[in-house]
């Protein structure tokens, strides 16, 4: 016979926040935030474990903890506001429709009356013809309830793991066109579902609409593993130098990749009568065990437990877990059986489909209802050991701001928003936006700064990138960044003189051209006169008045004659000795680099020369690199792009990137100005990036240790497999955990062998450590490629087809059609 839900359903009302069931149970119901996945160390989760058993002790007698996670299958569609570059638009088509398990946890505590009777199978309120309360609540009975329950929330949130928000009226009720949260049970529908009414039938099982559910319990003791603890090893990603650990129920959680409900119950009760309860138990197994070898292995049993009840002072509860999974494809039924009986099997359970009692236990898990779940399918255990069955995680979360670069959940690939700059500043994990990347060839390395880089380009950040290798050359031409790099045909210019339109001669600026023109004029082991830098900066201050006062170009050459046809005249007016300062000595040495000589094109550009209004600028050091006179001044004059930008562009983000190329520039005496950079431009909303593939120029570089890792609260690492053999010296340096390692050295260990990625390790100011993926659109993957066939190929249709855009988006088109 039909029913209406209305006239079955166990709730009566929904006021001041809470559940009100027909039988007078009360239900405040809390909305969860818990860990994200594989972000926990053992020692972690044990804490974690330890803060659930405190908050089940101060819950009250006849009280009972329902812990529904739920986990819904889903695909993502992008949801962009402002207008997309061509590389994100590729980025969004790529994974729109990737699937991944979508998560809610709501913990919901009860409080049923003290005098009612437990409910079993066969006195479920879903099988009486009238339900009336029996008690009507009094004021200060409810009061203490909401005093246990803000204890409850306050111990779980002094954890630092998890945030409980109390659901309000409008969440538990329906609205016109949402489902509140009671109707998304019954019904099973999805946060974003629109109100929709379906057929519930318990005639094979659990049916709901079009749905078919199976139910698999965990209520007998015989049934449950025989050790269970807060953590357990997770051997995909575990070497055997470390030990990966997730929480011991989380396969049952996100790692049961199918539409399920984890429902957990704990009851609390009266504990002198549970324990009262159990040795009258005792003692009829004690008469009856010479009867029965069952019997005698029971009456060890209860007394094992009776005497840890005692010995440890355990408070003893009674449990329940389930797993409610469902497939709208009925052809899939058993697929779905099987995955359910796998992961139960995994943590060495004996999986039980309900079918007689299923529509009892479904009932019960209508929130608010949680006082009339059958007692006779509950088992009788201790807090701690209950508390190892809960879920304690969640899938990756994306970063709250608008700000942040698009990487991979590491289980299903579904792109998150990661902010490794701003947020970690404003939550006090991180005190600078210093990043330090280690990565060998050919592990990703390439492909992830190319990622960053860009993610920072289009947030608006001025971007400087010191590069030996050429590996940024295809998003540069990308976004139509200036490309410095130096071949005999096109030689590397600048243009140190040039002064921006509405820019002004600042005492910042002459200090970057002095110390250019004394690096030009003197020898590494020479030092100048204070008189010689005197006559400079009156040069410097005399040569643009008199810029200002004609129309010559600001550039090295007309300097050079400047200082031949009208300093050379203020020298002798002033009566400036040759000792305190030798024009001709100056003049002579400088004559290379003024026309004619053999490096006059070096600081004479005449274009590309407005480097402080550009956002993307790479220098090439490549073929420069071992050059004793060009990587000097090249490198000198990056210092002042850089240090210009950082000072004079407020309140815009600034990055310097430095690649391979830094081993070269410590040697030529740049060491103290890399110091400088990384203790100093966290003041000027800049961030400093160094990036290196070898273990060893960790170890032996003394800059590395003590300026850059000591102040890069970030730390980026790829692929360390071939090194997991001295990945402790590794870990010391860089000053990483235990759980730190373990994540480090499962990069990449079990990879989804039909999608092609890479896996990073990112640390957080040793404090909040994930391992993403890097996975890129056809796209984005032929702009950042660092293969010499596929970068020539680009190279060619760019110039066959007029840019890069246009290069990308073909031969993208044309690889997806070759590999259908």
């Amino acid at each position: 016979m039909e029913k209406l839900l209305d006239e079955m359903l166990p709730i009566m009302d929904v006021e001041h926040d809470l559940i009100l069931s027909r039988q007078g149970d009360v239900t405040i119901v809390f909305r969860a935030q818990l860990p994200e996945i594989f972000t926990l160390s053992e020692p972690q989760y044990d804490a974690f474990h330890q803060s659930w058993i405190k908050a089940v002790k101060v819950l009250p007698n006849h009280a009972v903890l329902h812990k529904q996670d739920w986990f819904l299958a889903n695909r993502f569609t992008a949801n962009r506001r402002e207008a997309a570059s061509f590389l994100s638009r590729s980025s969004d088509q790529f994974f729109t429709g990737r699937p991944y398990l979508e998560h809610e946890c709501f913990v919901m505590l009860t409080k049923s009356p003290g005098e009612r009777k437990l409910s079993n199978s066969l006195t479920s309120n879903l099988l009486r013809t009238s339900i009336a309360p029996k008690q009507t609540l009094r004021k200060a009975i409810l009061d203490d309830f909401l005093d246990s329950a803000g204890q409850f929330k306050r111990i779980l949130e002094d954890s630092g793991m998890m945030r409980l928000a109390q659901l309000r009226d409008k969440d538990l009720l329906s609205q016109t066109r949402r489902a509140g949260l009671i109707e998304r049970y019954a019904f099973l529908l999805t946060a974003n579902d629109q109100r929709l009414l379906r057929d519930i039938t318990f005639e094979k099982g659990i049916q709901i609409g079009d749905r078919r559910c199976s139910l698999y319990t965990l209520a007998d003791a015989a049934d449950l593993p025989g050790l269970c603890s807060a953590a357990t090893t997770y051997e995909r990603y575990s070497t055997d130098r470390t030990k990966f650990s997730i929480g011991f129920a989380t396969l049952l959680g996100e790692l049961l990749h199918c539409d399920h409900i984890y429902n957990q119950y704990i009851f609390t009760a009266d504990s002198e009568k549970t324990l009262k309860r159990l040795e009258s138990k005792r003692l009829r197994l004690q008469s009856l065990s010479l009867y029965a070898r069952e019997n005698s292995l029971a009456l060890d049993a209860a007394n094992e437990f009776l005497n840890e009840a005692i010995r440890e002072q355990r408070l003893p509860v009674k449990a329940h877990f389930n797993v409610l999974a469902w497939t709208d494809d009925h052809s899939s039924v058993k697929e779905l059986k099987s995955r359910v009986s796998s992961a139960l099997a995994q943590l060495d359970t004996s999986a039980k489909q309900e079918s007689a009692g299923a529509p009892q236990i479904f009932w019960a898990g209508i929130p608010g209802n949680a006082a009339d779940f059958p007692i006779n399918d509950t088992f009788d255990t201790f807090a701690e050991q209950a508390a190892c069955f809960l879920n304690l995680e969640a899938p990756y979360r994306s970063s709250q701001g608008p700000f942040g670069i698009r990487l991979g959940d590491r289980l299903t690939g579904k792109p998150v928003l990661v902010d490794i700059s701003d947020e970690p500043i404003r939550a006090g994990i991180c005190t600078n936006r210093n990043k330090f990347i280690l990565g060998p060839s050919g592990s990703g390395k390439s492909f992830f700064t190319n990622h960053m880089v860009r993610a920072y380009y289009e947030s608006g950040a001025h971007i400087v990138l010191v590069d030996v290798g050429h590996s940024y050359k295809g998003l540069c031409d990308m976004v139509s960044g200036y490309y410095f790099t130096y071949d005999e045909k096109n030689p590397i210019r600048f243009n140190p003189f040039f002064i921006a339109e509405g820019d002004v001669l600042d005492t910042e600026k002459k200090e970057s051209i002095k110390t250019l023109l004394l690096a030009l004029w003197k020898k590494d082991d020479e030092t100048f006169k204070r008189s010689e830098y005197v006559a400079l900066s009156v040069a410097l201050q005399r040569y643009y008045e008199h810029v200002g006062k004609s129309s010559i170009f600001p550039c090295f050459d007309t300097f050079y004659e400047f200082l031949q046809s009208t300093f050379i005249k203020v020298l002798q007016e002033d009566k400036v000795k040759e000792k305190d300062f030798d024009m001709g000595n100056f003049l002579y040495v400088l004559r290379p680099y003024y026309k004619g000589g053999e490096f006059d094109y070096l600081l004479n550009a005449r274009e590309n020369i407005d480097l402080l209004s550009e956002r993307f600028i790479v220098f090439e050091l490549d073929n420069i690199k071992e050059h004793p006179i060009l990587f000097p001044i090249v490198t000198i004059i990056i210092m002042e792009v850089f240090i210009s930008k950082m000072r004079k562009l407020s309140g815009i983000r600034k990055v310097i990137l430095i690649e391979e190329a830094w081993k070269a520039i410590a040697k030529e005496g740049m060491a103290e100005y890399i110091k400088y950079l990384f203790k100093t431009v966290r003041k000027f909303f800049g961030e400093a990036i160094v990036v290196t593939q070898e273990v060893e120029d960790i170890i032996s570089s003394p800059i590395v240790k003590q300026a850059i890792i000591n102040n890069s609260d970030c730390k980026i690492l790829l692929d360390q497999s071939k090194y997991q053999n001295k990945f402790d010296q590794i870990q010391e340096l860089l000053g990483l955990t235990e759980k730190e390692k373990s994540l480090v050295l499962s990069v990449n260990k079990a990879n989804d062998p039909l999608l092609r990625y890479k896996e990073v390790f990112i640390s957080l100011g040793g404090m909040l450590s994930k391992v993403y993926r890097t996975e890129v659109s056809m796209e984005e993957y032929l702009t950042y490629t660092t293969e010499q066939t596929e970068k020539l190929k680009v190279q060619q249709y760019a110039q066959n087809l007029g840019s890069m855009e246009a290069a990308v988006g073909a031969l993208a088109k044309e690889m997806r059609e070759k590999n259908q």
